[in-house]
């Protein structure tokens, strides 16, 4: 056989699961019922609570011989289109709609025709009474690509009917059938967040920082250098001015209340702007103007304490 025979053949072989899945799943996987096991080919080959498989117009308990028309719904937070495989081990018949089909290895089975959603299906019950019946439901929501990838996301829904006259009935008709459904409603809603918008919020964040950060690097290293140079101006004086001037008591003992009281109602406020979880900018203005008071009593003691001199000596 010529190469490129054999090329063309294994070409044939690799894309004819791609082109027959639009138009309804296998029947089989290997050994295994896809109706069972699900489409393990799709997403990372596991059941994804993303996709939301429903059935609606299921009856509760069946009634012999009669006709149910169902809708099977796939609902998935981007992926708008998709297939199903539903079968009811033949205790029934399931009658296809549009969009739908009988699978060509099990006529008692129904798969979609092609990609879609939303289809519509009827059930006829079984002419006697043979128990619960149990339906197995496949759906899976596919990200149209074309290929057998993880953005292909799939769901199992397992229900059944009860028998005839074995459950309660509403005097309303529509009260008496319910929506079946597996998977995660809150996947639903998940936004997808716009690029431009995150990176803006993140160099918003960034210079928001850089800002704040800078201000109370700066502020900081500021009063450090106000106490740095007030500290400094003590040792100098001391060291080589002689020490602080000469205060009389008679000036020094109402200039101690006064800034006795300031400083009092400095620590107040310092107190409050700590407690009450103050800003750092507030904090830190409250903290200087409260080591300023305290300075100032400070000082009006070291200079009533000095010794007295007389520089206009003759």
């Amino acid at each position: 056989m010529k190469p490129r025979v054999v090329i063309a053949i294994l070409a044939l072989l690799l894309i004819a699961p791609v082109i027959a899945n639009p138009n309804g799943p296998p029947w089989k996987n290997g050994a295994d019922l896809v109706v069972d096991t699900g489409c393990t080919c799709h997403g990372d080959g596991a059941p994804s609570t993303e996709v939301v498989v429903s059935i609606s117009g299921v009856p509760r308990s069946y009634s012999i011989g009669e006709t149910y028309e169902f809708t099977i719904s796939l609902q998935h937070a981007s992926n708008e289109q998709g297939g199903y495989l539903i079968w009811d081990y033949n205790a029934g018949t399931l009658i296809p709609g549009e969009g739908s089909q009988t699978v060509p290895d099990e006529p008692g089975a129904l798969s979609q025709s092609e990609p879609g959603n939303n289809w519509v299906i009827s059930w006829q019950a079984p002419e006697t009474d043979i128990g619960s019946v149990s339906f197995q439901l496949v759906g899976n929501a596919v990200n149209g690509n074309g290929q057998f990838d993880g953005g292909d996301l799939w769901n199992i829904l397992s229900f059944s009917i009860s028998p005839p006259e074995t459950t309660y009935q509403d005097d309303t008709e529509a009260l008496q059938l319910r929506t079946i459904s597996v998977g995660d409603y809150d996947s639903l809603f998940v936004a997808e967040e716009d690029p431009a918008a995150v990176e803006a919020a993140r160099q918003e964040k960034i210079a928001d920082n850089f800002f704040t950060n800078g201000n109370l690097f700066y502020w900081t290293t500021l009063a450090i250098i106000i106490i740095g140079a007030v500290v400094q101006g003590e040792f100098y004086e001391r060291r080589f001015g002689g020490g602080p001037p000469h205060l009389d008591m008679s000036l020094a003992i109402p200039q101690a209340v006064r800034r006795g009281i300031l400083s009092i109602i400095a620590i107040l406020i310092f107190a409050w702007a700590i407690d009450s979880s103050q800003a750092w900018g507030v904090v830190l203005i409250t903290g200087m103007l409260m080591l300023w008071a305290i300075f100032g009593v400070y000082r009006t003691i070291v200079q009533a304490r000095a010794p007295k001199e007389y520089t206009d000596l003759v």
